[in-house]
């Protein structure tokens, strides 16, 4: 992997949600390889510990994004450590439950908003003031082509990334005068065992075997594929680059070309 690209700044100071695992710690490792400074959160100890084992430049702290307490106490610490913030990465969510809307509970409705919209409000809300402090920056909230489209039997998930969508067009327009930039990220199903999770529960739902649901999720792409963390990583890098200057208030498909989210045929 190339240690620098064209048009980016060295020595910025990024924070990223759910950064210890899964895409999260590719999008974390992928800056701190630019020579940046990196605090990420997490909700669990052990992974963090495991991506500081690896990464002992980064520095994290343990918080639970759906509740404004763990997220004040994040950026106490955050401050404690840096007088600045140039990248925010809203990476923080959950799938929450694969069912048809009859059967979704209140409980798993309210934990799916609670992490993948109140999070991102709840820390976006106290890194505005940083970003501003620093003269502008980049805010990349990880949506999900669900964002984009209708997609069944995954409600509360799917309003979610909706109404990211929302407030990262709202927030460009807040916030572009500060010189700072907001953009989502709207991924395909991403290879790894978070999208087998979906598949799996997805595929009982049906009444269906894994690999024919699998087959389906493939179909619905263009290219016929999943992505991979490391493409989210590269546009998140990008639109914190020079090359990224002018790009605001967009959602952007990393996706193969999402052609809708319920080819059954």
């Amino acid at each position: 992997m190339s240690r620098s690209i064209t048009g980016f700044k060295p020595d910025q100071i990024v924070l990223i949600t759910a950064g210890a695992s899964g895409i999260g710690r590719c999008i974390a490792e992928r800056f701190l390889a630019q020579d940046c400074l990196v605090h990420v959160c997490d909700i669990s100890q052990q992974s963090i510990d495991e991506f500081l084992s690896a990464n002992p430049q980064a520095t994290a702290s343990v918080a639970d994004v759906s509740l404004a307490t763990d997220v004040d106490q994040l950026f106490a610490e955050f401050e404690a450590i840096y007088d600045r913030l140039d990248v925010l990465v809203n990476n923080a969510g959950i799938a929450g439950p694969t069912a048809a809307v009859e059967d979704i509970s209140i409980q798993d409705w309210n934990a799916t908003i609670a992490v993948d919209l109140n999070g991102p409000f709840y820390v976006t809300r106290l890194a505005v003031p940083l970003l501003k402090r620093g003269g502008g920056g980049s805010i990349i909230n990880i949506a999900s082509n669900a964002g984009l489209f209708g997609c069944p039997l995954r409600s509360a998930y799917t309003a979610a990334k909706w109404a990211v969508v929302g407030l990262t067009k709202t927030w460009s327009m807040e916030l572009g005068e500060h010189g700072i930039r907001v953009n989502a990220l709207c991924p395909g199903s991403v290879n790894g065992p978070r999208i087998e999770a979906v598949i799996d529960k997805d595929a009982v739902e049906r009444g269906l075997e894994s690999d024919a649901v699998r087959a389906v999720y493939q179909r619905q792409s263009s290219m016929r594929l999943f992505v991979d963390a490391k493409d989210v990583a590269n546009m998140a890098l990008f639109l914190s680059s020079d090359l990224g200057a002018t790009i605001s208030g967009q959602a952007i498909g990393i996706d193969g070309h999402t052609e809708g989210l319920s080819n059954w045929l």
